[in-house]
């Protein structure tokens, strides 16, 4: 067992191969060699991400324990909060670095993966900002990842194209584009494709790195006006993550040898024990930040997974779970607050929706449904949100102009009544029934986004909404906590308590139905009895795994042992 935490690493899949890359020191890689990543993964960018590896694994490795530590209080009984120690901090009175001119207007961004055409068509899209995921939207198989850094340095360079051979078109940048952000993954997901002295590398530094190393020169004249290139950073528990980040930050301009403030991240506020850091986390980043964001669904999965132990703590039926919820509104009240106290964006959340092209009717209430959304996150003070869709995009806009010629609300008046937000109200148990129904579609989304994770797709149109890995994790612990607390279900089952025997009735029913809904030779070529394995250890297992995808991970690493040589 090596590496971070308590994660144990695969017995991979090993193939022959005999070209490899030319790697320095101390540094293997064993995915599959190609000669397009060979221009990512040159020597010189090799190193930088293997600096950053040494200096500061063992900060990461703290920080990990301190998260696993945290759990063992909350396990114990013990609740999140405000820390007394960083007082000081939440009542001074401190600025971040002011926001640069070329990312001032956020009104609406898309978010998406790495792949090729989505790239061209959400920088095309009209929306602000295109965020492109290396995390919760993308598989982290060797090919996705690589591809990935091939896709963003042509896009950075301008000259990124796609042929559609199907549709016999082809796909080109607009004159005008969204401003690229890139969301690396977790500090806690490690790349086993790339050791660096003998231990799986840090994911988030492999994408920060390459990608930091190939393109901040061209980023900055074309997209940054001397700022830039722009990141998302997602999961965090805690501010010393943030100061790990910031100097990464730093030696990461150091070393390219621009201004110090030069990159700017946005933090996703995707974890309940980050809502009562906030004022910390943008403390540690302030002269790296353009603010926070409302990151709600996986701030869903983690209430849960915070509370555990707690059967006091029972969430109701996911899609119950939204903005009205007292615990979710002072979320998102505080984060706005917070964040123009500081000078910087407050971003409002998901519009999960897809358009329904078969029904005008049913695609006007989906629509409907995220124009109240967003004109309730626009009200309350947002200055941003996401779209999944591109279809999404003009809706969302015409909502948000109702912010005027302002690019943003920063400088508006502060609602003071979120100052007075507790920690009783962030912790409000959410209220609404439990279902059969409930279960049901936790089951069968669950089951058919690890089957799509496990083929290399990692963000999933399921039943008109786009399914990433946070909503997969909702379905994932809220099926764990009813059987660990042998939920008493509300309508159609009302009475019926969930246990083993009714969980193992749901999910042959779900597969039974996800194979009708697919097709019979869909279903065969899927994975779709692999991931029904996997999620159903996942929600019967005696202790909650944290993450779904790093049980999952194993199952798409394989390695080449000579892709790496000494040339």
């Amino acid at each position: 067992m090596v590496g971070l935490g308590t994660y144990e690493y695969p017995a991979p899949t090993m193939k022959k191969n005999t070209i490899g890359y030319d790697t320095p020191e101390g540094v293997e890689i064993r995915g599959r060699y190609d000669a397009e990543f060979g221009r990512i993964l040159t020597r010189d960018a090799l190193q930088f991400v293997a600096d950053l590896q040494r200096e500061f694994r063992n900060r990461i490795n703290y920080a990990m324990e301190c998260r696993r530590e945290a759990k063992r209080r909350y396990n114990q009984g013990a609740l999140p909060g405000f820390d007394p120690a960083t007082k000081f901090i939440r009542e001074g009175d401190w600025t971040c670095a002011p926001v640069p001119p070329a990312v001032a207007d956020r009104k609406v961004e898309i978010t998406g993966p790495v792949e090729r055409k989505m790239i061209i068509n959400a920088l095309n899209s009209g929306a602000k900002v295109f965020m492109a995921d290396f995390e919760d939207a993308l598989s982290p198989t060797w090919e996705n990842l690589m591809r990935g850094q091939v896709n963003l340095k042509d896009a950075v360079d301008g000259t990124i194209t796609f042929h559609d051979k199907a549709r016999n078109r082809v796909y080109k940048l607009n004159d005008q584009t969204a401003k690229l952000f890139v969301r690396p993954r977790g500090w806690h997901l490690p790349e086993s494709h790339i050791l660096i002295d003998g231990i799986p590398a840090t994911g988030c530094l492999v994408d920060f790195g390459l990608y930091f190393y190939h393109n901040y020169a061209s980023f900055r004249r074309t997209q940054g006006a001397g700022y830039g290139p722009f990141f998302y950073l997602p999961k965090m528990e805690h501010s010393r993550e943030a100061k790990i980040w910031n100097c990464v930050f730093e030696r990461a301009e150091k070393m390219a040898g621009i201004e110090q403030g030069s990159i700017r991240a946005t933090v996703l506020i995707e974890t309940l024990p980050a809502v009562f850091q906030m004022n910390e986390i943008l403390y540690e980043l302030r002269d790296h930040s353009v603010g926070l964001n409302c990151g709600r669904w996986d701030y869903i999965f983690s209430y849960v997974k915070t509370f555990q132990a707690h059967p006091d703590r029972l969430l109701p039926d996911r899609v119950l779970v939204g903005m009205t919820q007292h615990f979710m509104r002072s979320y998102s009240d505080l984060l706005i607050y917070t964040c123009h106290r500081r000078g910087v964006h407050a971003m409002g959340g998901m519009a999960a929706q897809i358009p329904i092209r078969d029904d005008a009717a049913a695609n006007e209430v989906a629509l409907e449904l995220v124009r109240k959304d967003k004109l309730r996150e626009v009200m309350a003070g947002h200055d941003g949100t996401w779209a999944a869709h591109p279809g999404l995009i003009p809706a969302c806009l015409d909502v948000f102009s109702k912010m005027g010629n302002a690019p943003n609300q920063i400088s508006s008046k502060k609602r003071e009544e979120a100052a007075a937000i507790t920690e009783e109200d962030l912790l409000q148990r959410p209220r609404g029934v439990r279902t059969l129904e409930g279960l049901r579609l936790n089951t069968r989304v669950g089951i058919q986004y690890v089957a799509a994770w496990l083929t290399g797709t990692g963000s999933v149109p399921l039943y008109n909404l786009m399914e990433d890995a946070a909503t997969a994790e909702i379905s994932r612990v809220q099926n764990w906590q009813w059987l660990k607390y042998g939920v008493e279900l509300d309508g159609d089952g009302l009475g019926v308590r969930v246990n083993f025997d009714l969980f193992g009735r749901v999910v042959e029913e779900e597969m039974t139905r996800i194979e009708r809904e697919v097709g019979k030779e869909k279903f065969k070529r899927g994975m779709y009895k692999e991931a029904a394995k996997i999620f159903t250890r996942q929600c019967t297992a005696p202790t909650l795994d944290d993450f779904l995808t790093l049980d999952a991970y194993n199952n798409i690493v394989i390695h080449h042992p000579k892709a790496s040589s000494k040339l």
